[in-house]
């Protein structure tokens, strides 16, 4: 086996300019109309270029590339991902959610921050490199899941998604693995690349869409079968009659065994724990 080190950039020799190094000196060129042009501004600086309709291929893959990138610099090499409801409060903050129900659901606000806290403690003993929590980085179940990394002394990641009203990352998840998105397409990519198990709390619309979307590519072979876990068998019972689906012949029977009902934390972990890497 070679003892060669991986060539870096900085280690190539390069003929021609950098590109960061024709981007300064694009900025302190002679000011007339033909430099005033947008014609004239470098591809790669031009925004107005850049969000082009036609550009969206060009920019599909910069949403897949960055986080790609970062992610890897980081060591990441496996998730697990928390989906859950952004309303659902902290047990502290029962008594002011908008219903009985949401103030009841805030038992899974301490689950999800319980089993984030063991699961990072499981990926601190591979030096952050595995089973590193993964959520939206929003407020309810997302905040609980980042929470209870940050408590656990590990790092955990946010995806992001720009929405209509102004809305910030919640303060756990690690600042390096925090990124933003304009397609939800290739944000759900990132949920499901590297996971190696997804966890399912109560939630709403954005919850369910991910739920279905991971259970068909499973279903489908599109993905290994990593464990699936569903927290609050009540909950979910009372939305989604999976066993009518059976009955209907819409899915088969086998298909129900992709889902694993579970209540607390320590239920899951178990789960994962006894689960064969894919």
């Amino acid at each position: 086996m070679s003892d060669a080190k991986p060539i870096t950039a900085e280690d190539r020799a390069y003929p021609f300019p950098h590109s960061e190094e024709d981007a300064v000196r694009a900025r302190h060129i002679p000011d007339t109309p033909q430099t005033r042009s947008p014609a004239y501004q470098l591809a790669f600086t031009d925004r107005d270029f850049l969000l082009r309709e036609e550009l969206r291929p060009v920019r599909l893959q910069l949403e897949l590339l960055k986080p790609q990138m970062l992610l890897d610099e980081a060591g990441v090499e496996s998730t697990v991902v928390m989906f859950g409801g952004a309303r659902i409060p902290s047990p502290e903050n029962a008594g002011r959610a908008r219903t009985p129900t949401l103030a009841k659901l805030s038992a899974y606000y301490e689950e999800a921050r319980l089993f984030a806290q063991e699961m990072t403690r499981r990926s601190l003993e591979t030096g952050g490199r595995e089973f590193v929590i993964t959520t939206g980085g929003g407020p309810g179940v997302m905040e609980a899941g980042n929470l209870g990394a940050h408590q656990a002394g590990g790092k955990s990641i946010g995806l992001g998604i720009v929405l209509p009203h102004e809305q910030a990352p919640n303060v756990y998840v690690t600042p390096e693995l925090c990124f933003n998105f304009h397609y939800f397409a290739i944000r759900k990519m990132h949920f499901l690349m590297r996971a190696r198990a997804i966890t399912i709390f109560p939630g709403g619309f954005g919850t369910l869409d991910e739920t279905f979307e991971a259970l068909t590519l499973i279903q489908t072979g599109r993905m290994a079968r990593v464990p699936f876990l569903m927290f609050g068998a009540e909950f979910w019972d009372g939305i989604i009659n999976w066993k009518a689906l059976a009955e209907a012949g819409t899915i088969s029977e086998e298909d129900l065994g992709l889902i694993h009902y579970v209540e607390t934390a320590q239920e899951a972990v178990e789960v994962i724990d006894a689960s064969p890497k894919p």
